[in-house]
């Protein structure tokens, strides 16, 4: 095995923090629905900063439909994932044995 100098090790907690759900949100850029998001965030949290995290939090206590649809089809795809990778690990294995064995 070869070590790569240029590998970036995170630590555990650092992989369940996504960066994207820091992000400041600035009203009265984009859209009528995304202006009113901010601002219903921003009252309901009372305060003037709104990030997507705030965001989806008040979308998943509003609207838990909403949220469960959007997390049950990432889940469904993350499983799915997982087991594609299962399925070429397998595959992968198998090929290089009868390589091998030939």
């Amino acid at each position: 095995m070869s070590e790569n100098t240029n590998e970036i090790v995170k630590q555990e907690d650092e992989v369940h923090i996504n960066p994207l759900l820091a992000l400041t949100i600035e009203p009265g850029t984009d859209s009528e629905l995304k202006n009113y998001l901010v601002e219903y965030a921003g009252t309901k949290f009372d305060n003037e900063e709104v990030t997507v995290n705030m965001i989806a939090e008040v979308i998943a206590d509003e609207f838990p439909e909403f949220a469960f649809a959007y997390a049950e089809e990432n889940f469904l795809r993350g499983y799915q994932l997982g087991l594609d990778d299962a399925y070429k690990t397998t595959k992968r294995e198998t090929e290089a044995d009868t390589e091998t064995s030939e």
